[in-house]
């Protein structure tokens, strides 16, 4: 169980760190960039604390936020290519 806390302090670290600085930087599609990038590392992150703590019915979680990123990239892209 060590390991897998280790494992996810790393990806959040190595992982949220850089994408939160790339998404309150730059021009629209870097930002769009940093939260993908954020999005996948936090179901990483999620997905890893599940393995580590909890029931295998908690794998919903991670697996819906998965849809949502998508989904609201999509929505994102939508928007900067109206202007």
């Amino acid at each position: 169980m060590t390991g897998l806390l280790v494992a996810a302090l790393a990806l959040m670290v190595g992982g949220l760190g850089p994408a939160l600085w790339i998404s309150a930087r730059g021009d629209a599609i870097r930002r769009l960039a940093g939260l993908q990038l954020a999005g996948v590392t936090t179901v990483l992150v999620l997905l890893v604390l599940v393995q580590a703590y909890g029931p295998s019915s908690a794998v919903i979680l991670p697996l819906t936020l998965t849809v949502l990123a998508f989904a609201g990239t999509l929505v994102f892209a939508r928007l900067l290519g109206s202007r």
